[in-house]
């Protein structure tokens, strides 16, 4: 059967060329013409690096203000909408821009120490952004004093491994009655947030999944729904609904379990024809999609006929059926496998699974249920913890558990409110950087409260960068030796 909007250029299923915008080529003026003129600066006299100084100076004297439980606030104001009041560092830092185009290179360096820090750690981006300034304005003033660059970017890589070791053997593993006080200082010494962000997590679990959302009232909440998340994201960035988050998010989404790679356009055809007519979203996962099966979808998704994202199944070979079997059970759907007698072709409506709502990063898929198949996925659970009891290979039992845990962990979501636009934007981003410095102590492991400065001279490495780390490392500790 081919799809009834055919006529209509809806759904060209039988077309396999890729979206328009892709297929775009430069026209001949375009490809004529020139090239944009860059600005080229020698640092012979030194001024190139007095102004990279400045710019990076700039930003760490307003970053570093909200360093800290004890930080202040910083006042963003936008050319449309209300200000923003922010006590946040990353945020600041994304609005910062200088006029002299020399200073703002500096400003989009130190932007990538504090981004890789915010990624990797959860929190920290103010004192990455205070200590690579540092490092910058030692460096500057070494150099100038004649020592040779390279020896200095040497000294400083030997005394970063040694003060990494030295930190190691000083952390701990965080207990569960601290992750409260880590995410009150984290939210400026909130403790309403840090207990709010504790009993998420006590509700959920270490491994359990942990969401923001803007509220319906003015006070905060915490609500606790079944669902699931794993590691796959969009395969495609047209299937973007929220360009500022970057993410594809649908209400009252239906699922659509494929277990094999789906390589001819034609046989979704049915299905997503079913979609528009009835006007309810679909999300695709799948062992994989050809390119030619997935541009229909993408082309007739930015079309606005139809919503839908597609993702690929978690995981690989059995794993990955398993996985699928779990998401059938948790959504209510069944897994289109040919060996089983059921043809993607011939997929109907009842055969999809059932999300409240999804949420795909390009990292990450969320999905959440409304807890009717609460029964079912207890069922399934239990089924799988008796694989675990006969199982002696510690790889497949942390497997095993992890399915347990993605299927009957739940998801706790954290529903900021606020009386105003200005205050909701403050709390969110502050319960955002809780719930990031938690999740990161929780993956990693935590330091003392206070720390020594001095002893960084006892460390191993090049003389003029302990000396440096000295005098960070005590600003660093003055900001928050009061908390």
């Amino acid at each position: 059967m081919g799809c009834s909007l055919k006529p209509l250029h809806a759904l060209s299923f039988n077309n396999r060329l890729l979206p328009t915008l892709i297929q775009n080529k430069p026209s001949n003026s375009i490809l004529n013409a020139r090239a944009v003129a860059k600005e080229l600066h020698f640092n012979r006299d030194g001024s190139v690096t007095k102004k990279l100084l400045v710019g990076a100076n700039k930003v760490a004297e307003l970053i570093g203000v909200t360093m800290g439980p004890k930080g202040r606030n910083v006042v963003l104001q936008n050319k449309y909408g209300p200000p923003k009041i922010v006590n946040d560092g990353e945020t600041v830092l994304k609005e910062i821009e200088l006029e002299d185009p020399v200073e703002n290179v500096a400003v989009k360096l130190v932007r990538q120490a504090g981004a890789r820090t915010n990624d990797l750690a959860g929190d920290g981006c103010t004192t990455s952004i205070v200590l690579a300034q540092g490092l910058i304005a030692e460096g500057v003033k070494v150099t100038a004093a004649g020592l040779n660059p390279v020896q200095v970017s040497r000294g400083i890589e030997k005394t970063a491994r040694a003060l990494v070791s030295e930190l190691k053997l000083m952390s701990k593993e965080v207990e569960d009655n601290e992750l409260a006080h880590v995410a009150a200082v984290s939210a400026g010494n909130d403790y309403a947030i840090g207990n709010m962000i504790f009993e998420a997590i006590q509700q959920v679990g270490r491994n359990g999944v942990v969401t923001i959302e803007k509220g319906n009232y003015f006070e905060n909440n915490l609500e606790i729904v079944k669902g699931m998340q794993f590691d796959r994201g969009y395969l495609s960035p047209y299937f973007v609904t929220d360009r500022r988050k970057r993410t594809a998010e649908f209400h009252d989404c239906k699922v659509l379990l494929v277990d094999k790679k789906i390589a001819d356009p034609k046989e979704m055809c049915k299905i997503l024809d079913n979609a528009v007519k009835e006007k309810y979203s679909i999300l695709i996962i799948a062992e994989g999609i050809e390119e030619e099966a997935l541009a229909p979808v993408i082309r007739n998704k930015l079309r606005g006929v139809l919503k839908a994202a597609a993702i690929k199944a978690p995981a690989f070979g059995e794993r990955k059926s398993n996985y699928l079997d779990d998401i059938a059970v948790l959504t209510g759907g069944t897994v289109i496998r040919d060996e089983m007698g059921f043809m993607l072709e011939n997929a109907t409506k009842d055969m999809l699974g059932s999300a409240s709502k999804v949420v795909i990063t390009k990292d990450s898929t969320l999905i959440v249920t409304d807890g009717s198949t609460q029964e079912a996925v207890k069922k399934r659970a239990s089924q799988i913890q008796r694989l675990v009891e006969n199982t002696e290979e510690k790889f497949q039992k942390k497997i095993l558990n992890e399915r347990i845990a993605r299927l009957s962990g739940g998801i706790a979501i954290l529903q900021v409110g606020a009386q105003t636009v200005v205050e909701l934007k403050d709390k969110q981003l502050r319960v955002e950087d809780a719930l990031n410095a938690t999740k990161g102590r929780l993956l990693t492991a935590d330091l003392p409260k206070v720390m020594n400065y001095k002893k960084v001279k006892s460390l191993g490495g090049n003389c003029k960068c302990k000396t440096l780390l000295r005098a960070k490392c005590k600003t660093v500790y003055d900001k928050g030796a009061k908390c």
